[in-house]
C-alpha cells in the first residue's frame, strides 16, 4: 500500500555529504574560527580521557584496598579464634 521504507542516510556519509557538511560549517562558523573550533573540541576531548583515567585508576586502587582488607579480616578471625581456644584450654 504505502510502498518500501527507504532510509534517510543509508550508511556513512560519503564525498558529496561530507563537502555539503563543511559548506555549512564554513557559513556557520566563518573560516577562521573553525580550526579553534577544532583545537578546543580535541582539548576538550583529552581532559576527558584523563579523567576517565583517573577514576579507573581510583577504582583499581580500591579494589586492591578491599582485597587488602579482607585479607586482615581474615588474619583477625584466626587470631581471635585461636586466643578463644587457649584461653578455653586453660580454664579447663
Amino acid at each position: 500500500m504505502f510502498g518500501t521504507i527507504t532510509p534517510l542516510f543509508p550508511g556513512l556519509p560519503g564525498g558529496p555529504e561530507v563537502l555539503v557538511v563543511l559548506l555549512i560549517l564554513v557559513l556557520l562558523f566563518g573560516a577562521n574560527k573553525i580550526p579553534k573550533l577544532a583545537r578546543s573540541t580535541g582539548q576538550a576531548m583529552g581532559e576527558f580521557k584523563r579523567g576517565r583515567e583517573e577514576i579507573e585508576d581510583e577504582l583499581e586502587e580500591l579494589e586492591g584496598e578491599d582485597g587488602d582488607d579482607e585479607v586482615v579480616a581474615e588474619a583477625d578471625s584466626e587470631t581471635s579464634s585461636a586466643t578463644t581456644t587457649e584461653t578455653s584450654t586453660e580454664t579447663n
